[in-house]
């Protein structure tokens, strides 16, 4: 008993002289200015505020009383959060070397395969070369401009027209996403594996795969999974308390899908080897990128999969939604693309030519960022932020949907109004693209921005040339849910009026219909 009292004397005056020794250190420096901190419980900090799978609403509820930037603590972690579009373009274009590394939750960084894709990888020699590989040869403007490219997105788009000319008979209005969901996939498998695929056999999986079960593994259930909650990722010290629910869950995910690539690579590299002509970003992986490990090149063709499968389609489904919401807004696009293009298709080449439609693309990403809370980046320096100090070894998430809607950088944020960019739109000026950070900024910007754009502007504008949108009945609800992204909760509904223009000889009258899955 005597030696217990000795040790538990010892331990106090040891924390007693730590406690002096810190304080007296502290004393030293200067007081910094940090963040305002948002009041939450011992241990798990605002974890409990953080229940519902919204945290880019709550975020941004937090911010209109803390202010643009403030740190909050999730378990064992300070986090800062930045509302503001200026402070945002500071972290990521200004102060970008102090924070550009990325910081994972257990989910991400299995599905990632360890931070392995381009979005998700620290910012390094192997990120330079992935993106430069990815830029060069698939997403970038002039790898867009290649006539291959070109022509898959022209026959996606004239096949998403033909589907919703045949729906527009249909009573119960034109499922948008359906029609875009199967179109969208199939652009990017020609464009990564050059081929269209009805189903595939999967050695490791052990049967045969049709294309939506192909879609569901590499698509949807990532982009499900990808936002499970591992509570060990706040409180990294107990990292070694087993969880099974998750991690098995991502594991299973991560194994089917990988199977899925192999089976994806195997099969090109077998017509590579009796002939075929290369024609895909694949194929140009195969030959010009030798030092990609197996694991790498899986994910390097997994990437532009989901994310052309994906980000641009909520982007258009929302852009519709607000169109048929708002017939004002619709009338004045179909006048600019009346005085533009006439009754011929918009291409684009016409693009430019179409500010009014570069708006409504703009206020889109404005008021519906597709990743509303962009990857947690890790502080590896002290930094400055907004005018205030931030410790190394914080973790910065920027909520991209709380600068959207910040009333000190724009005015009624809740409202759709492209006529808030009119001011630049008569002056003439480029929309300038970092005023929503929609697709990032700086060395991290989305890779994909071009091709997104291309797709996206083309398809709203013959869809806005074509047709007349109206929302079916009961379709005003604009409740968001996330996944990954942010898709419309309930995919739209619209009554579909074809235009009394003359349509084109290339619009084909086929009654083509989908029936059942998308794909």
């Amino acid at each position: 008993m005597e030696d217990v009292e000795v040790m538990f004397r010892g331990f106090l005056m040891a924390a007693a002289a730590i406690c002096i020794v810190r304080l007296l250190w502290i004393s030293r420096w200067p007081s910094k200015n940090y963040p305002p901190v948002v009041p939450g419980w011992p241990i798990v900090g605002n974890l409990l505020q953080l229940s519902e799978k919204k945290p880019h609403h709550t975020f941004t509820q937090w911010a209109r009383k803390y202010g643009p930037i403030y740190s909050i603590r999730t378990g064992a972690t300070s986090l800062v959060v930045l509302n503001s579009t200026q402070v945002a373009k500071e972290a990521m274009v200004t102060k970008f070397s102090a924070i550009s590394t990325r910081k994972l939750p257990n989910a991400l960084r299995i599905l990632t395969s360890e931070k392995t894709m381009v979005a998700m990888s620290d910012y390094g020699e192997y990120h330079r070369m992935v993106k430069k590989l990815i830029l060069t040869n698939l997403l970038g403007a002039a790898a867009q401009k290649q006539k291959s490219i070109h022509s898959l997105r022209e026959s996606m788009l004239q096949s998403i027209m033909d589907n919703i000319h045949s729906q527009s008979v249909s009573a119960e209005g034109v499922n948008l996403r359906q029609i875009f969901i199967n179109e969208l996939f199939t652009f990017a498998l020609k464009a990564v594996i050059g081929r269209d695929i009805e189903s595939i056999y999967v050695e490791e999986i052990g049967s045969n795969l049709s294309k939506w079960e192909i879609y569901e593994i590499l698509v949807a259930d990532p982009m499900k999974g990808a936002i499970e909650v591992d509570w060990r990722d706040f409180f990294p010290y107990l990292r070694w308390v087993p969880y099974q629910h998750v991690e098995e869950n991502m594991k299973r995910m991560d194994r089917r899908r990988n199977a899925v690539l192999r089976a994806l690579i195997e099969d090109q590299k077998k017509l590579l080897a009796f002939g075929k002509e290369p024609n895909c970003y694949l194929d140009i992986l195969l030959k010009e990128a030798p030092q990609l490990t197996q694991k790498q090149l899986e994910m390097s063709i997994w990437e532009p999969i989901i994310e052309a499968s994906d980000t641009t389609l909520i982007t258009v489904e929302w852009a519709m939604f607000e169109l048929s919401k708002n017939p004002h807004s619709q009338d004045r696009l179909y006048r600019e693309l009346q005085r533009v293009s006439g009754d011929e298709d918009v291409t684009e080449d016409l693009l430019p030519k179409l500010p009014y439609l570069s708006a409504v693309f703009q206020e889109t990403l404005r008021k519906h960022p597709p990743v509303p809370i962009l990857p947690l980046r890790y502080v590896q320096e002290d930094v400055e932020l907004g005018g205030f100090h931030v410790p190394a070894g914080s973790q910065i998430a920027i909520n991209i949907y709380g600068c959207h809607n910040n009333e000190k950088e724009w005015e009624n944020p809740e409202e759709w109004k492209p006529e808030r960019f009119d001011e630049e739109l008569q002056s003439g000026e480029v929309l300038d693209w970092k005023r929503t950070m929609a697709f990032g900024a700086g060395k991290r910007a989305c890779a994909g921005i071009v091709q997104a754009t291309l797709i996206a502007c083309t398809a709203i504008a013959r869809f806005v040339q074509r047709f007349n949108w109206e929302l079916a009945a009961g379709e005003e609800d604009s409740t968001d849910t996330l996944t990954l992204t942010t898709h419309k909760l309930h995919p739209l509904k619209a009554i579909v009026t074809p235009r009394s223009v003359s349509i084109p000889s290339n619009i084909s009258m086929s009654n083509t219909s989908i029936h059942g899955n998308p794909l």
